[in-house]
């Protein structure tokens, strides 16, 4: 029996992360605990992995930038909480990120690949014109 399946762990401003590799597995689940409302984690893409994601707790503002074919991007807003509870599947190709809407917010995320920082692209937040603050209305 095995005790620690090569767990690794990652603190920054803002979150903390557990990796999970598991060798009987192709892919990996992680699991990031999101400190503050005020970061965004954003953007990164993948050629080959697709990330599936869940909110164990608290609420996410998800944001899905698709290519387009003039060479842009379109960016859509996905929000996934523990009231409502789904599984947001992001498949290769697509930019995505994400920004707490609760402190101490937590998400599961299972990657069909084990992490490969060669089959990641990455731009900052606001590359697509894009808001991450709340609309007042």
């Amino acid at each position: 029996m095995k005790d620690n399946y090569n767990l690794k762990y990652n603190e920054d401003d803002r979150a903390q992360r557990y990796f999970l590799n598991f060798s009987e597995m192709k892919g990996q689940i992680n699991i990031s605990r999101v400190n503050s409302t005020n970061h965004v984690v954003a953007w990164h893409k993948h050629k080959i992995q697709t990330d599936y994601w869940f909110c164990v707790k608290g609420s996410f503002k998800v944001g899905l930038a698709f290519p387009k074919e003039d060479g842009t991007y379109e960016v859509k807003w996905e929000y996934i909480s523990d009231k409502n509870p789904r599984v947001l599947e992001i498949p290769p190709g697509i930019f995505h990120g994400y920004k707490a809407l609760q402190p101490e917010s937590i998400m599961l995320y299972y990657l069909t690949e084990k992490y490969d920082p060669k089959d990641e692209w990455k731009v900052l937040p606001g590359h697509f014109g894009e808001k991450w603050e709340t609309e007042n209305k």
